[in-house]
C-alpha cells in the first residue's frame, strides 16, 4: 500500500562504526537489517553476517578515498550513502574520467509501509549532499545493468547513461549527472 503522505525532512550524518550503547542499535546492526533484506538484493551482502557488515563499513571509514553516511528521515535511521572518488574506488580504470567526479551508492530501508515519492526525495537529499561540495561537478553510478528500478529513478534526477561496463562483480550502467542535469531535472520536477 502506498501512502500520500509528503516525505518529511532528509538529512545526511557520517556513518559510526562504533558499537551502540546499552538501548542503542549501533550503525552497523542498522545497516545489516538493510543489506540482509531481500528487497536489497543488489547490494550483494544478503548473506551478511554483522561482523561481516562491520568489517565492511570499518574498512570504508579506514580507506581514504571512500566514505559512508547515514540519511536520516525526520531524525530516524532510513538510508545508506557511500560517496568514493571513482578513479580510485570501484570505476578505477573502468571509464573516462573528469575532474570533479565522485562516485555514489545508495541504499533506501526497506520500508515498512511505502510511500509515493519518498525514494526520490532519498536520491534528490544524496544527489544534494554530493553537490553540497563545490569541487563536486559530476556524480557517477554503476548499478546493475539488470537495477531498472534504479535506473528510472537515476533517470529522474538527470543521470544519462554512458555505457555498460563489465565489473569483477557484475555487469553495470555506467551512468553520469553533472550538476547542471540534476537542477534542470529536480527544478522541472517541483514546478
Amino acid at each position: 500500500m502506498t501512502t500520500t503522505k509528503q516525505p518529511g525532512t532528509f538529512t545526511v550524518r557520517p556513518m559510526n562504526i562504533s558499537p551502540g550503547g546499552p538501548g542503542h542499535r549501533s550503525d552497523a546492526e542498522v545497516v545489516h537489517g538493510w543489506v540482509t533484506h531481500p528487497r536489497s538484493a543488489f547490494w550483494m551482502m544478503g548473506d551478511a553476517r554483522l561482523e561481516d557488515v562491520e568489517r565492511e563499513y570499518a574498512a570504508i571509514a579506514a580507506h581514504p578515498h571512500h566514505d559512508a553516511f547515514i540519511g536520516l528521515h525526520d531524525g530516524e535511521p532510513a538510508f545508506l550513502m557511500e560517496r568514493y572518488d571513482p578513479t580510485e574506488v570501484e570505476l578505477a580504470g573502468l571509464y573516462e574520467a573528469e575532474p570533479g567526479d565522485v562516485g555514489m551508492h545508495f541504499l533506501v530501508a526497506p520500508p515498512e509501509t511505502p510511500v509515493h515519492g519518498y525514494t526520490l526525495a532519498v536520491i534528490s537529499t544524496v544527489m544534494e549532499t554530493l553537490f553540497a561540495d563545490p569541487g563536486v561537478r559530476r556524480v557517477v553510478v554503476e548499478p546493475d545493468v539488470t537495477n531498472t528500478a534504479v535506473h528510472a529513478l537515476n533517470k529522474a534526477v538527470g543521470f544519462e547513461v554512458i555505457r555498460e561496463i563489465a565489473k569483477p562483480e557484475k555487469d553495470a550502467l555506467l551512468s553520469a549527472c553533472t550538476r547542471e542535469q540534476f537542477e534542470a531535472a529536480t527544478t522541472g520536477a517541483r514546478r
